[in-house]
């Protein structure tokens, strides 16, 4: 049966990464909200206005409008042996409204926490930095350029930060994640469905133990 991976992960745990690692080898797409957002912008459908009207006046796109962005999308021919979602659920009403779908698609629902301390999470997004030219992506603890401050392909580039990417946001950014996400992990876990992954690894060992509790 073909599963629908839910992969959550707090900002910084390296869950993007992985879910395009899961979309190249096993040929499954990754449905991100975030994505699914951007091109609701550039579409012109019943569903594309509605949602273009909600986040012109600056409101809350409603769970219901979401859930049927998701089952819109998740209907299409490349999700036929699965897929990768990233980014939702983020509510409870989600849940109940994926494990609604999961039904009548006929598939399991598979959910994979990738666990990273949270100091090790401030590090990482705090010591984040990329260069303007190429993109090439730093940090300052764990994959620092050669000269201090720019990069190594490109020497006369400083390197950038992000806006957000200050302690006091990331902190706000942890935060949250955690308040939205404790009700939704607490739930898996007490159907026995939530699974762990250390995300402190190299990337291909992280990669690999989520490829065995997917087939497992």
């Amino acid at each position: 049966m073909s599963k629908i991976i839910v992969l959550i992960g707090a900002p910084g745990a390296g869950k993007g990464t992985q879910a395009r690692l899961l979309q190249e080898r096993l040929g499954i797409p990754q449905i991100s909200t975030g994505d699914m957002f951007r091109e609701m912008k550039t579409l012109d459908t019943p569903l594309a206005r509605e949602v273009q009207e909600i986040m012109k006046s600056g409101k809350y796109v409603p769970d219901e409008v979401t859930f049927r962005m998701v089952k819109d999308r998740t209907s299409r021919d490349d999700t036929k042996n699965g897929y990768i979602l990233d980014g939702f659920p983020r509510t409870m009403v989600q849940v109940k409204q994926l494990e609604e779908l999961a039904r009548d698609q006929g598939r399991g629902i598979s959910v994979i926490e990738v666990e990273v301390p949270k100091d090790e999470l401030m590090r990482r997004l705090t010591g984040r930095r990329k260069c303007p030219v190429c993109g090439e992506l730093y940090n300052i603890y764990s994959k620092p350029p050669k000269i201090e401050g720019f990069c190594d392909k490109h020497p006369t580039a400083a390197l950038e930060q992000r806006a957000d990417d200050n302690e006091e946001s990331v902190r706000v950014r942890l935060e949250t994640y955690e308040k939205e996400t404790e009700p939704l992990l607490d739930y898996y876990a007490s159907l026995g469905k939530l699974r762990e992954v250390n995300g402190m690894g190299d990337v291909e060992q992280i990669y690999s133990e989520i490829e065995k509790l997917i087939s497992g």
